[in-house]
């Protein structure tokens, strides 16, 4: 089946990475794949020592908007390299649970291939996959048979509070 965790609310890689530890835990494989990450997370030690095989790349820095096109052609073809090796790993099914880690906001950024992304949503056997990011696509959300919904409704960050490290990040 496929779950998509989306909103503007904390907590939608975090509920994720909780079912990547309920599916290892239970004997399955999972994976990780991250699309728009490139700090260093507390969750990719938990995962090393898991064994959870995470797919990410280190990204030039800077936000969206202001990327040259040529950054974001690179972005493009580093996130593509990433789809292509996780689609590789489920349909090989080497992996039972795929997490797609900030797939919705590189989609509806141009940041990679839709007919890709759409083709292994249609293709993905019997692997379980997860959709992280807000604004998700039409497209992912009539795929999708888990929809949550992650709803900001008060955040720390308002009263001027950086993310704090194995919290936020």
């Amino acid at each position: 089946m496929i779950h998509i965790y989306c909103g503007d609310g904390k907590g939608k890689t975090t509920a994720a990475l909780g079912l990547i530890m309920r599916h290892v835990g239970a004997g399955g494989r999972a994976v990780l794949a991250q699309f728009l990450k490139s700090t260093p997370t507390g969750e990719l030690a938990a995962l090393k020592a898991l064994g959870v095989p995470v797919y990410r790349n280190e990204l030039p820095h800077g936000f969206f908007p202001s990327m040259s096109d040529e950054m974001k052609e690179t972005v493009r073809a580093m996130h593509e390299h990433t789809l292509a090796e996780a689609a590789r790993l489920v349909r090989s099914n080497e992996c039972s649970l795929l997490v797609l880690d900030e797939l919705s906001p590189t989609l509806s950024l141009g940041l990679i291939d839709r007919e890709a992304v759409l083709s292994l949503l249609d293709d993905h056997g019997e692997a379980e996959l997860v959709i992280t990011g807000r604004d998700p696509d039409a497209a992912l959300l009539a795929r999708a048979d888990y929809v949550t919904e992650m709803k900001l409704v008060k955040h720390p960050y308002e009263k001027g509070v950086s993310a704090r490290k194995g919290i936020e990040y």
